[in-house]
């Protein structure tokens, strides 16, 4: 292969605690291509394969040696395609404060940053692309996340990491702080890259709104709460955040951090005014809010609460590609 045919080859990524596929949105967009991916939730993985099948459609065809690995512990690591990038939202329960911050120490959670270890060692990948909550950074002083980067380190990597914000990096109105952690392979790639700078917030939350009349499933005009809603939630161009006792207004006009529990009535659940009533944001809605494209939809067969938990486990799609055009830019390039 000449040098010229080498250089026209799309860099190659794969997708580690997929979800339902933030990162390969976001790489895919930049024209990297997806050579594996792993997620354990059955759910989540319908909600992958419905999306990514005809954009990745190799990742689905493999009958000998799948390239959509379910349970990643019991991977022949040694089978997982050579990668230029290896992503990963790993899981963050343990680390956050709804987790209980048990850590490294959380089995079966915590301890699969382990499994991405004997990843990285195996198969070298030039960068490594990781994504997980703030409280990582704090957890246990610092050691966790210490041990953590020394663990890298030791494999041969430059490691750099910072915390962006949804709303300030991905011009997004979603309040989402998140750790973004980077691992290069080589010292010139590492001392290159930057993260990408903060961008004004021009996107405005009325935007995020489905266009058409939103099912009474989602409004609170029948139910007990209202009483109690309609005193405090009276704006119509603002969000406000449920928060099991109290109602909190969003001043900034952005909404408070999509989680995981939203379908179930959890601490942050986003609630709006429009002109039918008082109702919390659709899963359509939210996945904007995530930066997910409009053609990405949920299977018909697929539970709201196994939406909503859907989206708030999911990366942020345009923070992920702005980190990954300067990965693209900067570093391989």
């Amino acid at each position: 292969m000449s040098g010229r045919e080498l250089q026209f080859q799309p860099l190659k990524f794969i997708d580690l605690f997929a979800g339902i596929g933030g990162f390969h949105y976001g790489l895919h967009d930049l024209g990297l291509q997806c050579v594996f991916a792993s997620e354990l939730d059955r759910k989540a993985r319908e909600t992958y394969e419905h999306n990514f099948k005809q954009i990745s459609p190799q990742l689905f065809t493999g009958e000998t040696q799948p390239l959509f690995n379910q349970d990643i512990t019991q991977q022949d690591f040694n089978l997982i395609p050579d990668h230029d990038v290896l992503c990963g939202g790993f899981p963050c329960q343990p680390f956050s404060i709804a987790g209980y911050r048990k850590g490294l120490k959380d089995q079966g959670r915590g301890d699969l940053f382990f499994t991405i270890l004997e990843i990285i060692r195996r198969k070298k990948p030039a960068v490594i692309f990781l994504e997980n909550v703030k409280n990582l950074l704090s957890h246990d002083q610092g050691k966790t996340y210490n041990y953590m980067k020394t663990l890298i380190s030791e494999e041969g990597y430059y490691v750099t990491e910072k915390v962006l914000n949804t709303m300030t990096y991905g011009n997004l109105p979603q309040n989402r702080e998140r750790l973004y952690i980077l691992g290069f392979k080589s010292k010139i790639a590492y001392s290159h890259f930057a993260f990408p700078q903060p961008v004004p917030l021009t996107t405005e939350f009325r935007s995020m709104l489905e266009n058409k009349e939103i099912d009474d499933y989602f409004y609170y005009n029948n139910k007990p709460l209202y009483e109690r809603l309609k005193k405090e939630v009276v704006k119509t161009n603002t969000v406000y955040q449920w928060r099991r006792v109290y109602v909190r207004e969003n001043k900034r006009g952005v909404c408070p951090t999509l989680t995981a529990n939203m379908g179930t009535g959890g601490h942050n659940v986003p609630i709006i005014k429009d002109e039918k009533g008082i109702r919390k944001l659709t899963p359509l809605e939210c996945l904007r809010l995530q930066g997910f494209p409009k053609e990405f939809t949920f299977p018909e067969t697929l539970s709201r609460g196994n939406q909503y938990k859907q989206v708030g486990n999911a990366v942020s799609v345009s923070v992920v590609k702005s980190i990954a055009q300067q990965i693209k830019l900067q570093c391989i390039n």
